[in-house]
Formats: C-alpha cells, structure tokens, sequence
C-alpha cells in the first residue's frame, strides 16, 4: 500500500490544503498520517475531521520575526522536533512527504531529506513564508500558487499549480443558497467573508453600511465565532460559520468582499466571483495578503480596499465600483489559467513518489 505523511501548521490556512487531499489519497487507498505539533490548531483540526488518520506529535519552535526570549529555546524545540520527526518517519516509512507550511514543518522536512523521503512543498503566498524559505533546500518539488512567486523559489525544481480547487465548491446551486439562507431571487446577493482573524473592522463597517446596502443587495455576512448581532431585516442574513453548505452560499452570491488569504480568492476566482478584497495590515502580518490582493487587483479579478481606508463610505464606494466592473473582471477571470484540481494535484503528488524510486 502507497504511504502518504502530510504537514503543516501554526494556522488554519496551513491546514487547508492537507485537508482538502487527504480525502482524495484515502479513497484511492493510500495509508495517511499526519505529523504536526503537540497543542497547535493543525492537531485539533486533523484529529477531528480525520479521526482514523494517525497523527504524529513532534517537538517545534515558532519562527519569530521579533525578540523573544524564547527565540534562545526554541532552536533546541526544532532540533528535538527534528530528531522525532526522523524516528517516526523512519517507521511510518512514506513514499512521499506533502507539506502545506508552517513552522512545524520545517523539522519534518529537514528530518526527510536526511530519510530520503521526497517532498513536495506548496506555497500559498506571493512571497514565500519563512518557513517554506527554511524547508525549501529540502524539497523535491515546490508547486507555487501565483505565478509571481516564480522569481523567489528554485527554478529548477518548481511549477506554478495555482491554489488547490476543492471539487465539491463546483458542486454549490444558486437555488440552494438562496434556500438556505431563506433570501428571495429579487436582489442580488452580496457574500461577505471576514475570517477568524481581526473580524470586527469588517463587520462593524458591514453593519454601519447596511442601512444603503439592503437596499440594493441581500447580504450573506460570515462573522465569525460570537459576532452574530440582533436585527430584524430578512435581507441581512448572518452565520458564525458554514461547512457543507459554503458552494451553495457562494453559487447564490453575485459579488464577494473578504480577506485576501489565497486559497479563499482563488476559490472565488475559479467560480468566476468578483470581489472587494481587505487583506490583512502589516500591523497584523508579514503582508502577504496585501501582495495576494495586488496580484489579483493588476489581472483584473478585483478592487483592493486597505484596512486603514476601511469605512462606511469607502466600502459603499467601492461596492458601487465592483457592480460597475463585475462583467468586465468576470471576462478577465474567464482567461485566468485554471489551477490544479485536487485530483490533479493528487496525481502529481502520485508521480513523485514513483519517479524517486522511494
């Protein structure tokens, strides 16, 4: 039987992808583990939707960018993770290693070329993160998500894939989203995706905007855990957060307003949505949402909106902008190269494994 190990972690972001394949390794019979820290967010959300995939606790430091006393101990957690990472994997004997990043997975994938093991790595992100610029020496294959991200990684050994598609999001139907959410087909419908992480700017303006906004639109707001507020308008309809239903919510949406995390705006570019992107500031994050925003802004398949210029009145602005520009940037999103399925992916992941000979 075929082996697979997976990695990453630190966020949800870099839990995604591996979630989104390791169905598609399971059902054509591979053996899947997954190795990831002792207490981070990877190990609660692996545990729980893949309860019969082992998961693997190693030793890690977190990769600072500031001072920390426990920048001095943390190099210690990474060679002790590494050490770990190399006993399990020499059990666990994969084929292939896949990697989504994440501080975690460096000492998994220092811990593989010492093994033999190949590895495949992709990177989300316009710049590659800092743990992937650590663990990439390491890797047998890097697929990027942008094409840009070209000029930051080995040449040789690296593809430009795209996100990583979930197949089910093609599967949404506009009449059930609107089913679901209980809207009528009166209005079109804005979806407007905050993320778990700094929420409450996004929401506030949401709401102090709505008042112009229901009359125009119908609005399907995801807040995040603990924001559902109170209100009496059957156009404004509000979830804390939705799984299965998420295809049939975006198929019934028209225009998206989100965070610029790339696995999200691809989805969004693959099911031909126009958006308003609000990336995350530079005071919350290395910017990398900031790039992903500007990438998709130059190919025409959004309009930017910055956290600081954030306010009721610009949001309306830019609104009323995309209404005027949707057609236009659905054309640009019609010539966007497509990205990799998750079975295509699966396949390249297939024929690594083979062409090392592991």
């Amino acid at each position: 039987m075929n082996k697979i190990l997976f990695t990453g972690g630190g966020s949800a972001g870099h839990v995604s992808v591996n979630t989104a394949l390791i169905p598609e390794f399971l059902k054509n019979k591979w053996q899947v583990s997954y190795m990831g820290s002792h207490d981070g967010i990877e190990k609660e959300i692996i545990t729980e939707k893949f309860p019969d995939v082992p998961y693997h606790g190693i030793s890690s430091g977190k990769l600072r960018r500031y001072f920390s006393m426990k920048n001095f101990t943390d190099p210690f957690r990474v060679l002790a993770g590494t050490v770990q990472a190399y006993l399990k994997i020499k059990k666990i004997k994969p084929d292939v290693i896949f990697s989504k990043g994440g501080f975690v997975s460096v000492p998994v994938l220092l811990a593989a070329k010492m093994a033999g093991v190949p590895v495949a790595i992709h990177e989300s992100d316009v710049t590659p993160g800092l743990a992937n610029k650590l663990a990439m020496p390491f890797a047998t294959k890097i697929y990027t998500t942008f094409k840009e991200t070209l000029q930051y990684v080995p040449a040789e050994k690296s593809t430009c894939a795209g996100a990583i598609i979930r197949e089910e999001l093609f599967s949404g139907t506009r009449e059930k989203g609107m089913t679901f959410a209980g809207l009528n087909q009166k209005k079109p419908v804005i979806l407007i995706m905050g993320g778990s992480l700094g929420a409450k700017g996004i929401n506030d303006t949401v709401r102090n905007a709505l008042p112009e906004l229901i009359e125009h639109y119908s609005i399907i707001h995801l807040c995040g855990k603990g924001n559902v507020i109170e209100h009496d308008h059957p156009d404004y309809i509000q979830y804390e957060f939705v799984s299965n239903e998420l295809p049939d919510l975006i198929a019934a949406s028209d225009l998206v307003i989100s965070r610029a995390g790339s696995n999200s705006i691809f989805e969004f570019l693959a099911l031909k949505k126009p958006m308003i992107l609000i990336p995350l500031s530079k005071e919350a994050s290395r910017g990398d949402q900031i790039l992903n925003a500007n990438s998709f802004v130059q190919q025409g398949f959004a309009l930017k909106l910055e956290e600081e210029e954030l306010t009721t009145e610009t949001l309306l602005t830019a609104v009323r902008q995309l209404r005027d520009q949707q057609w236009t940037m659905i054309e640009k999103m019609d010539e966007a190269p497509t990205s990799y399925t998750i079975s295509q992916m699966a396949e390249e992941i297939t024929r690594l494994s083979k062409n090392s000979g592991h």
